[in-house]
């Protein structure tokens, strides 16, 4: 089953409607986002950029433009939105730095009668939308993954994302939750890796010599790839390595499947959770009632699979599915 098939994903823009292009074609959405330096979020830009084109070109919207700040910093990220706000813009979609930095900076967005929806990392101003997915669920299904391949249990390597940032704190919560369940595991070292591959294997050839025998390394996405090649570079045994769903991870898992039929699994959010939250972004424009919190399923590809998902897979890209009006409309409704 395809991640495509598994979210019922529909032909981009089926459904568009008279109702939609006349409210919201003068509407202007801005996408806010704080960070860009790793395949994940190039792809979320990308998908971004594909959706949102198409929709200013039928005048769904008169526009949607993003912008990202050049370090992931959430006071210049307050800036930019306080800079959208004087900009006239009518929604704004924020991937945010901070799940409370920018509260106050949202806040005046809400104010001055702005639509803020955010997704991935997302704020805690009760007027913003929100749209993630279980990132905790996401960090446990890895312990759970590994307490039934690796039964008898073994150390851990945990690789981390962006300090200080929600997403990282909630899938390290999960991962934390899993072990406790699960004492036959125990985590004996913890890096971060920016969800990047090199910065990934830099930190995982920095803390190996100091690690005692490794039997898997849990993940948050983009650094399954990195730690597989720190290990082969110091003549370690490869460990199970849960992978983040990147095309280079993929590619790389391929590789060991086919030479010695090593197993593992690959899991992380979709990108194109930017084109669902500019969906949502509209749909409020547009006067649709929506729910403050939406949540999306994560997109998790296992050992029958693969090869299938990694054909669908953009190189050097990220596993993905883009949403269209129908498919926002669907999770707006979903009880």
């Amino acid at each position: 089953m395809t991640i495509r098939t598994m979210l019922a994903a529909s032909v981009a823009f089926a459904c568009l409607c008279a109702p939609a292009l006349a409210d919201t074609s003068s509407k202007k959405i801005a996408l806010s986002n704080n960070y860009a330096g790793n395949s994940w979020r190039q792809a979320m830009l990308t998908s971004w950029d594909k959706i949102t084109k198409e929709a200013v070109s039928k005048g769904v919207v008169a526009a949607a433009d993003p912008f990202t700040t050049a370090e992931n910093q959430a006071t210049e990220q307050a800036a930019q939105i306080q800079n959208m706000i004087l900009q006239g813009y009518d929604a704004i979609v924020v991937n945010a730095a901070s799940p409370t930095a920018l509260n106050g900076a949202i806040k005046e967005a809400c104010d001055a009668g702005i639509t803020v929806v955010s997704f991935d990392g997302v704020v805690t101003e009760p007027c913003a939308w929100r749209i993630a997915v279980d990132f905790k669920a996401m960090g446990e299904s890895q312990i759970d993954y590994l307490a039934k391949k690796l039964p008898q249990g073994g150390n851990l390597l945990e690789i981390r994302g962006l300090a200080g940032v929600s997403v990282d704190d909630e899938i390290h919560a999960g991962i934390a939750a899993g072990v406790a369940k699960n004492s036959q595991f125990k985590i004996v070292g913890s890096v971060n890796g920016d969800w990047a591959q090199d910065v990934a294997q830099r930190a995982v050839a920095g803390i190996l010599p100091s690690l005692p025998e490794v039997a898997a390394v849990v993940t948050q996405g983009g650094d399954g790839y990195g730690a597989a090649q720190a290990f082969a570079a110091a003549k370690r045994p490869t460990p199970t390595i849960v992978m983040g769903n990147r095309e280079d991870e993929l590619v790389w898992w391929k590789g060991q499947k086919d030479k010695d039929g090593y197993e593992t699994m690959s899991v992380s959010i979709a990108p194109g959770v930017s084109t669902l939250a500019f969906w949502v972004a509209q749909q409020i424009l547009d006067g649709k009632e929506v729910k403050k919190d939406l949540v999306v399923p994560f997109l998790r590809i296992d050992q029958a699979n693969l090869e299938e998902n990694l054909k669908n897979t953009q190189k050097g890209g990220v596993a993905n599915v883009e949403y269209s009006l129908e498919d926002a409309q669907k999770v707006i409704d979903a009880k």
